[in-house]
C-alpha cells in the first residue's frame, strides 16, 4: 500500500483526525508530518514543505494538506517540483485530478469542508488513479517542461 503524508496547520487541525483515518482505513501508510507544531505560529508553508519534500524524496507517493482553506497550502507545495497540488472542494474535481492531471497533493480547507465532505473528497482523491491516455500524458509533459525551464 502506499504511503501518503499528511500535514495540517493549526487552521486545517479540525479535519486531520478524518485525513488520517480515511489513510488509515484504506490500509495505507500514514506519514504524519509537523504534528509537533500546533498553534497561530505555524504557518501554512512550513507544512507544505515537510509534505512536498516527502514526494520529492519518494517517502511518500501522495499528500495531503489542510489549512483554513487549502489555497495557501496548494500554491506553496506547487512551488517545488515534481508536486502538483491543488485544492478541491468538490467530489468530482478530487477525482478527477487525479485521473487527468495526476495531481499528487491534495488540499483541504477547514473553514470550508465540513468532516462528511471531507470524507468523500479524501475517499476519492484516494481511490483515483491517474488515466495515462494519451491527452492527459501529453499534457503532464508540457507541465513538466515549465518546471524544468523555470529558473530556481
Amino acid at each position: 500500500m502506499p504511503t501518503i503524508a499528511l500535514a495540517a496547520d493549526h487552521a486545517g487541525r479540525p479535519l486531520l483526525g478524518i485525513a488520517q483515518e480515511a489513510i488509515e482505513s484504506r490500509g495505507d501508510t500514514l506519514l504524519l508530518l509537523g504534528a509537533e507544531l500546533s498553534g497561530p505560529g505555524d504557518d501554512y508553508p512550513d507544512f507544505a514543505q515537510l509534505v512536498a519534500r516527502s514526494i520529492q524524496a519518494g517517502a511518500a507517493a501522495r499528500g495531503i494538506l489542510i489549512c483554513g482553506s487549502g489555497v495557501g497550502a496548494a500554491v506553496a507545495a506547487s512551488k517545488f517540483r515534481g508536486v502538483r497540488a491543488g485544492v478541491c472542494h468538490d467530489a468530482y474535481s478530487a477525482a478527477q485530478s487525479v485521473e487527468h492531471d495526476d495531481l499528487n497533493v491534495l488540499c483541504l480547507g477547514a473553514r470550508i469542508v465540513g468532516p462528511a465532505l471531507a470524507r468523500v473528497l479524501l475517499d476519492r482523491f484516494l481511490t483515483a488513479e491517474f488515466s495515462g491516455e494519451a491527452r492527459h500524458v501529453r499534457r503532464l509533459a508540457k507541465v513538466r517542461a515549465f518546471e524544468e525551464n523555470s529558473a530556481e
